[in-house]
């Protein structure tokens, strides 16, 4: 690759990046692609020239963040060394509860997304949000009745992810940083124990 060629790339990366804080923090609607030039630090017309119009930057950044959610969990369900099926599920939702900590984005884009019918929940749905909950459904639920696997992945979603999303509130509510690496560890051990006693 040549070096303009990594220049376009970096450039769009951190578009993408932009893209998904901004529209995690104001929706589809209420984010503009002036602002998101801004937070990336690039002129407005590099966004017309990576992404043809607002949706298909939208669709990059819930790729990337999901692309990144893919990878982180199947590299640590990798490397863990338990046979019990259980501890395996709790340390899916560990990392769940890590990632959802690092990236918050995830948790309000979809919360976001997720209150109306539009075609970007559609796309969401059946482009990740499906296989997500299969692979819940198929793995993570250790002894979960199925029946019960629409409220258990969808506690998992808020339990793992809402104190991160809120985190000043938390803050301010608790006197607890939900950010700092202990409270993360402590609140990934309470998930998983809640979800898989």
């Amino acid at each position: 690759m040549t070096r303009r060629a990594e220049q376009r790339a970096a450039t769009r990366e951190r578009i993408v990046e932009a893209a998904a804080e901004a529209f995690a923090e104001r929706g589809f609607r209420g984010a503009s692609t002036r602002e998101i030039a801004q937070r990336a630090g690039a002129n407005q017309g590099l966004i017309t020239y990576h992404f043809r119009t607002k949706d298909e930057l939208w669709r990059a950044a819930a790729e990337r963040i999901f692309r990144m959610l893919r990878t982180r969990l199947g590299e640590r369900l990798a490397a863990v060394a338990s046979d019990d099926p259980r501890e395996h599920s709790r340390e899916a939702i560990r990392e769940y509860v890590r990632f959802a900590a690092a990236h918050p984005d995830l948790f309000r884009m979809m919360v976001e997304e997720g209150k109306g019918t539009e075609e970007r929940m559609q796309w969401l749905v059946d482009t990740h949000l499906k296989q997500l909950f299969e692979s819940f459904r198929s793995f993570g639920g250790a002894g979960l009745d199925p029946d019960l696997a629409p409220h258990a992945y969808y506690t998992l979603a808020g339990a793992a992810s809402l104190i991160f999303a809120v985190a000043p509130e938390c803050r301010r509510v608790t006197g607890l940083d939900p950010q700092r690496d202990e409270s993360i560890e402590r609140h990934a051990e309470f998930v998983a124990r809640l979800m898989v006693p």
